[in-house]
């Protein structure tokens, strides 16, 4: 099982699970089912409504070529965007087969990333070779082997670098700056860092304020995969770094004194 280590401010890595290419595959499957079956679903119901001939005048027919347009494409082209945005990294598919878009660090991927991502979309070259057969068959076969070729070449490029690269990225992910790991394994580093903390709670360091959002995020992920693995020394290790960042003498455990510092942030920073 390939796994990549992402470091933190700290200097402790914290290691994520690429996900076997199977998974990929499936969740893309998966996707494309629920698109396969949308479109067919829509195509019948707009086939309802065209077959109404004796309801439509000219302008109407005009803007149901337009309503064919985005009931049809539409929701099919932005599928992975849409969702990926709003699902925070992931597809219905990559839900089911739970596997998660993340920047490189870790962390939530950006906007902008899910953008980069979606431009090169295999959805794009399979317009693209659509566009090829037609022009084959209209006679353009410079054309078409033109199209054909460089769709071939994106499908043989992206599956040959999701299986050799050591993280697992395909095309759109390396010029994206994202990877995709497993969720059922590892959380990462942007999660929530909220924790429930009593009305009458009494902050002890309140020096963790200094920290930023991805450092407060790092010490949480820290602190679950030392205990996950039982293991003393890393949560040791972040808080050395950290005392010695913030100037914070304890005698505190490890484990008490990460959680402690947790609980502190959430408390101040809501009040």
């Amino acid at each position: 099982m390939a796994v990549i280590k992402v470091p933190t401010n700290f200097n402790i890595d914290l290691e994520f699970e690429i996900p076997e290419f199977y998974r990929r595959l499936t969740a893309l499957f998966v996707d494309m089912i629920i698109q396969f079956f949308y479109f067919k679903i829509a195509v019948e119901i707009l086939k309802l409504i065209a077959n109404r001939n004796d309801i439509w005048d000219i302008d109407d027919q005009y803007n149901l070529q337009w309503l064919v347009i985005i009931v049809l494409l539409l929701p099919v082209l932005s599928y992975h965007v849409l969702l990926e945005i709003t699902m925070n990294g992931q597809s219905i598919g990559k839900k089911v087969m739970n596997i998660q878009v993340v920047n490189e660090n870790g962390g939530k991927a950006s906007i902008s990333q899910y953008l980069i991502r979606w431009l090169l979309r295999d959805i794009w070259f399979i317009i693209m070779l659509i566009i090829g057969l037609q022009y084959k068959d209209s006679g353009n076969n410079g054309e078409s082997v033109f199209l054909i070729m460089i769709v071939l070449g994106y499908f043989i490029t992206d599956i040959v670098l999701v299986v050799s690269s050591k993280k697992s990225q395909r095309i759109g992910d390396l010029l994206a700056k994202t990877i995709l790991i497993k969720t059922n394994t590892r959380g990462n580093i942007e999660e929530t860092v909220f924790m429930e903390v009593a009305d009458n709670y009494s902050p002890s360091f309140p020096q963790i304020m200094q920290l930023n959002d991805k450092d407060i995020n790092a010490i949480k992920s820290i602190l679950e995969t030392a205990r996950k693995k039982g293991d003393f020394g890393i949560a040791e290790t972040a808080c050395a770094k950290i005392k010695a960042h913030l100037n914070i003498e304890s005698d505190m455990p490890p484990f008490d004194f990460l959680e402690t510092l947790l609980k502190d942030y959430n408390y101040i920073s809501v009040k």
